[in-house]
């Protein structure tokens, strides 16, 4: 640690650090014991489906913004300067094609699980394919998102390492295996609030402390930290306008398109509409936050200049940097170091509390609702909770392996990429390409992985033996937007390799990180739909009503009708055939604005519905008689599939 005393915290800040963790655990217990107390898996695992918009909003902003990335934007602004900023960009594309793409599908098949509709699409072999690949996603990555902050803290401060680890463990075992969904994203939003709370502290107070933000504008513009607009197309810069503004909207994509952890939250909306609004709500405030990030950076800039902690050997890594200078700001403010620490904590809490959730959900809806189709619902309720229990614990015990293994987290990081693109290109294959089948799907799933995984390990070997020292156990090595995305695997260390173009198959492990999941995903939808071709494609009649989005029939309007039709492409917006008997799922109640609705719920969400019915019915003949012929998204009088 160099020659400087670790800076300690006072009283003043373990008391705002408990609140942090009493308030969470307060949360979940009202949860526990209000409302129906959890007694149904439709409550527990679902919220009932009564959210409304700005819960879920805040929620799925806090779900992404764990600890990695607090600590990683900053560091990264300081290092390289704003060029980051202009990730900004990529959240239209990233929020807008959720929204109007795979919200509506979603929503109104009515699932629990994301995973669900693989096997509506497709069949259960993908659907467990998909849920398998989820699962070994999340536990690998859960344990590092709790450890790696507890780690630095440690580092920098002296708190005590295992204590942290094991009483934000606990806590978020806690309230999530009582609470349920609805404890989740009430402590989501409790948490947020914390998280930019404790980031504008760090902002007002260090600003003053530098003489204003005119002067830390000043000195950044004369440090070079302020990036003007890029736009060298190649993909293997590491940050340009277009690795940025283009390959993060596929991160954006696999992030709140089609991981189960934001997919929960929208079909916990009480209508499609709110589920939608979230969306729109949630773009202001990713920008915020990336702002947030942004000028936390040019602070640290303007306090230290060129001469950095870590040059100096006060710190170790980069995400130690950005604790070193809260601490360093704060060093005669009790407190506020603490309500610091308890923003950071917040971010790793509602990462991981998402993460129980949702792998108690596709654990109960994938794996074992459909192999025990009897499961009495009390029976089913106390089963989720155990989940949720047990996952709290295994990520306690994967903290522990991370702890051992040292380096390895930067591999955690990346595996969690690196699954992520693959799995956004399975469900736009099922969604966009009506002839792909259930073989193409599973190819080109195990093609996508394969690929992440060679383009991955091949570049961390590449660096190897370049014999460039990757940097050791820096977990925000990457300037992380968010977590989910993180792929550690392309560290900063590009910026010091010398400038010789690569050829061949070290171009592709050279490519820049911010276009893995565009890659990824891109490959599962080209292999499986060659293989779907060659294996005989998906049949028009075969296809469950509502799994596929228009978009094809849409964009080949200019084929003639029987081209069409060949392609699968020319399905009328009217009801689907009744004549799916293969299917395990029986149809039900029919519903005038495609919102298709579960026995169970018709109850609550017809009162809800009445007036959107309203609005939407004019809308909806009009659509009907004027859209073009294609493979259409779940109708607008749709037959509804429930178990």
């Amino acid at each position: 640690m160099g020659d400087v005393v670790l800076m300690h915290f006072t009283t003043a800040d373990y008391v705002v650090f408990a609140l942090l963790l009493v308030a969470s655990t307060g949360i979940g217990l009202f949860y526990a014991f209000s409302g129906g107390r959890q007694r149904t898996t439709q409550e527990f695992l679902m919220a009932d489906r009564s959210m409304s918009c700005l819960p879920v909003s805040l929620s799925l902003l806090a779900t992404f913004q764990s600890a990695v990335a607090i600590l990683g934007a900053p560091s990264e602004v300081y290092t390289f300067g704003t060029q980051y900023w202009f990730l900004g960009c990529s959240y239209f594309l990233g929020l807008l094609i959720p929204a109007h793409v795979f919200i509506p599908v979603l929503y109104r098949l009515r699932l629990s699980s994301a995973y669900e509709y693989l096997e509506l699409r497709f069949n259960k072999t993908v659907r467990i394919c998909g849920t398998v690949t989820f699962i070994f996603q999340m536990v690998i990555y859960m344990g590092v998102v709790l450890y790696a902050p507890a780690l630095a803290l440690n580092a920098v401060t002296g708190f005590d390492l295992w204590g942290a680890v094991l009483a934000m463990g606990l806590v978020c075992t806690l309230y999530t295996a009582l609470g349920g969904l609805k404890a989740v994203i009430w402590t989501d939003v409790f948490q947020t609030v914390v998280m930019f709370a404790g980031q504008l502290a760090v902002i007002v107070v260090g600003a003053s402390q530098a003489g204003g933000m005119a002067e830390v504008w000043r000195k950044a513009v004369n440090g070079s930290r302020i990036s003007g607009l890029d736009l060298n197309p190649d993909p293997l810069e590491r940050h340009t306008f277009w690795t940025l503004g283009v390959g993060g909207v596929f991160l954006m994509l696999a992030l709140y398109g089609v991981n189960q952890a934001q997919v929960q939250r929208y079909l916990s909306s009480r209508t499609e509409k709110e589920a939608v609004m979230s969306c729109y709500v949630v773009f202001p405030c990713q920008q915020i936050v990336l702002c947030l990030g942004c000028l936390m950076g040019l602070v640290m800039f303007a306090r230290y200049g060129e001469d950095s902690p870590l040059d100096k050997g006060y710190v170790k890594t980069n995400d130690q940097m950005v604790l070193y200078f809260v601490m360093d700001v704060f060093k005669d403010l009790p407190g506020l170091a603490g309500l610091f620490v308890a923003c950071l904590f917040s971010g790793a809490l509602s990462t991981i509390s998402s993460a129980f959730n949702s792998l108690a959900t596709v654990t109960m809806e994938d794996l074992i609702k459909p192999y025990f189709p009897n499961m009495t619902e009390a029976k089913a309720t106390l089963l989720s909770k155990g989940l949720a229990l047990v996952y709290g614990l295994v990520c306690l015990a994967m903290a522990y392996l991370a702890s051992i293994m040292g380096s390895v987290l930067q591999a955690a990081f990346s595996i969690f990429g690196m699954v992520g693109g693959p799995l956004l290109g399975l469900f736009c294959l099922g969604m966009f390409f009506p002839w792909a089948n259930s073989t193409g799907a599973v190819v080109g799933l195990v093609a996508g992985l394969a690929m992440a995984f060679w383009i991955g390990i091949g570049s961390f070997l590449m660096r190897m033996s370049d014999s460039i020292p990757v940097p050791p156990l820096n977990t925000t090595a990457l300037p992380l937007f968010d977590n989910m995305t993180a792929t550690v695997m392309t560290t900063l260390v590009n910026a010091t390799r010398p400038k010789l173009r690569p050829s061949g198959v070290e171009a592709l492990y050279s490519l820049s990180y911010m276009w893995y999941s565009a890659h990824n995903s891109t490959t599962v939808v080209v292999v499986g739909l060659i293989v779907s071709l060659l294996t005989g494609p998906m049949k028009e009649k075969d296809l469950t009503p509502g799994t596929v989005f228009p978009v094809m029939g849409t964009l080949l309007f200019f084929l003639p009708e029987r081209y069409k039709e060949k392609l699968c492409c020319v399905t009328p917006l009217s009801t689907p055939q009744k004549s799916k008997e293969i299917q395990p799922y029986q149809m039900a109640k029919k519903d005038s604005n495609g919102a298709a609705l579960c026995k169970e719920d018709t109850v609550t969400e017809d009162k809800e519905m009445e007036s959107d019915r309203a609005q939407t019915e004019e809308e909806d003949d009009l659509e009907t008689r004027t859209a073009l012929p294609s493979c259409q998204l779940a109708g607008h009088t749709v037959e509804e599939t429930v178990f």
